[in-house]
């Protein structure tokens, strides 16, 4: 039985939900998203709340209740709060900016590095953090995690782009093991 499943959601003020066959629609302050509908589970909205159960006990239906249930949830919050990751670049003149739709990273290779910013999302510069926001979480997530790609915080100086409640853990070095 899926535990997250069963929780209906609360709808926030602001927030419309057009039940479809195929998919599912949420309009809110922030915008449209849009979520496929599984065959297996039925949608019920009533009162401001939206509930989901299966029609049968099958191990997929199971599986599909908790899965539909979070992503018709993380529609609904981005939609009405939006979701943001920040990434910190650390290093000596390493440093970021935001030009128009493009990202200006200089993380020490001979060249600086230009990525395009996705339709649907914002990016924000401040210093050496830089801010992703926008309503879709899987987006959000994927795009902070191609930034962080280009240059993998590494464990003898800590150099490179990280989350910033990443924890990078630090190696001694060469002559860090070495007793006396």
């Amino acid at each position: 039985m899926s535990r997250i499943g069963k929780q209906p959601i609360e709808l926030p003020k602001g927030v419309e939900v057009k039940l479809g066959e195929e998919m599912i629609e949420v309009k809110g302050p922030k915008g449209t998203l849009q979520t496929p509908v599984s065959p297996l589970l039925d949608y019920e909205l009533k009162d401001g709340r939206l509930s989901i159960s299966r029609k049968d006990d099958s191990r997929e239906s199971n599986a599909q209740h908790g899965l539909r249930r979070t992503l018709l949830n993380n529609c609904i919050e981005g939609v009405s709060k939006g979701f943001s990751k920040t990434l910190e670049v650390i290093g000596v003149g390493f440093k970021v900016a935001v030009k128009g739709n493009l990202i200006d990273l200089s993380v020490g290779f001979s060249h600086p590095v230009l990525v395009e910013i996705p339709k649907g999302l914002e990016a924000k510069a401040d210093g050496t953090k830089l801010t992703i926001s926008g309503i879709d979480k899987q987006l959000v997530g994927e795009f902070a995690a191609r930034l962080r790609r280009i240059r993998k915080p590494e464990p003898y100086k800590g150099k490179g782009i990280k989350y910033e409640t990443e924890i990078v853990r630090r190696k001694a070095g060469k002559s860090g093991g070495k007793g006396k």
